[in-house]
């Protein structure tokens, strides 16, 4: 068998092959609610065979949401649909997962289809948070700075979050650290210019994911894994870069984290991001290498030999795709046939396999 379709145990819960659905908004839900869309969307990728299926971004409360149209966890009633959800998913024998994310900075802006761009209080938008009252861009809205009480609330928000996403039936949380949202804005210095005990120095700067990833623990099942997004470098002069990351990662290890779901950027409008085929496999591999920590890499997959390659190096665990998918969420299904590998489908599409 391929090392793609090979399982993978990581404590209690077994994936049947290392192909993961990356968290990928949908821009769909009104008042943070899953619809019938994100039902379709992510069942059908768990119909094309991938072994975890990781919701979009789910905001842990009103005002951490990158638009008003992103998915959420912050109240009960979000609960019922999500866990319509992973039943299906499950009903398929892929895991399901769930990123629990705050927006900071980057909150109140509009979906692409929708112009981007910073959305008013007066349109259905309002002021965001982060680490330092410094915006994104010019074309975002100005944010307040978090004073401590804010800071709790933020912590407390990712703990009941994550309640909810048990009770919900998710199998796997990640902890979404990158992209330029929340909790990458307190990582990085570019965006993080505070004098008290969550600015200045490397571990001041980590203390909210650290404390944040404390508290989740005190809710979240011992034998259920918990992941973290980081994004391991800015790609600017001054900020958070894969020297950091790995010392993060170390951390993160420690604390019992385990899998770095490895991506980059986001924090700031101006990088200069060299985009290519697998162009972010490089952190995910030096992070597993020095740490010891499973990985997972994104970035332009899209093929299995590709893919294969990369586990067969041992640069990474897991293979996150999300545009692939997009395009071809049977990708898995197809991919197995090419690497020769034999594979259960659906048993209501069993006769087209070959």
């Amino acid at each position: 068998m391929s090392k793609l379709f090979s399982p993978l145990a990581i404590k209690s819960i077994q994936f049947k092959n290392r192909i993961t659905v990356s968290p990928m908004c949908q821009y769909s839900s009104v008042d943070g609610f899953a619809d019938d869309w994100h039902l379709v969307h992510l069942g059908s990728r768990a119909v094309g065979g991938a072994g975890l299926i990781i919701s979009e971004a789910t905001a842990v409360s009103p005002e951490g949401r990158i638009s008003p149209d992103d998915l959420g966890i912050w109240k009960d009633e979000h609960i019922e649909k999500l866990k319509q959800i992973t039943s299906f998913i499950n009903q398929q024998g892929a895991v399901p997962g769930i990123q629990l994310a705050h927006a900071g900075r980057k909150a109140s802006t509009a979906a692409a289809w929708k112009g981007r761009g910073k959305v008013e209080p007066g349109d259905g938008g309002w002021t965001p948070v982060s680490a330092s009252a410094i915006a994104f861009s010019d074309t975002y809205p100005m944010p307040d700075e978090l004073d401590h009480s804010g800071i709790e609330k933020i912590i407390r928000d990712f703990t009941d979050a994550a309640k909810r996403a048990l009770a919900a039936g998710f199998k796997v949380i990640e902890l979404h650290a990158a992209h330029g949202y929340l909790i990458h804005q307190f990582l990085s210095p570019l965006s993080n210019q505070r004098t008290d005990t969550y600015g200045g120095s490397f571990e001041n700067r980590t203390r909210l994911l650290m404390e944040i990833i404390g508290n989740v623990k005190t809710v979240w099942p011992s034998d259920l894994p918990i992941f973290v997004r980081i994004s391991a470098t800015d790609w600017a002069d001054g900020g958070w870069n894969l020297d950091d990351s790995v010392e993060l990662s170390l951390q993160l290890k420690s604390a019992g984290i385990d899998l770095i779901d490895v991506s980059t950027g986001g924090l700031v409008s101006y990088a200069k991001i060299p985009v290519g085929p697998a162009y972010q496999l490089p952190f995910a591999s030096r992070i597993k290498k020095e740490t010891g920590i499973l990985t997972g890499t994104v970035g332009m997959i899209t093929s299995a030999t590709q893919a294969e390659t990369i586990l067969v190096n041992e640069d990474a665990d897991m293979i996150i795709m999300a545009r692939e998918l997009l395009r071809n969420p049977y990708f898995p299904l197809h991919a197995a046939h090419e690497l020769r590998d034999q594979i259960n489908w659906p048993i209501q599409y069993d006769r087209a396999k070959h």
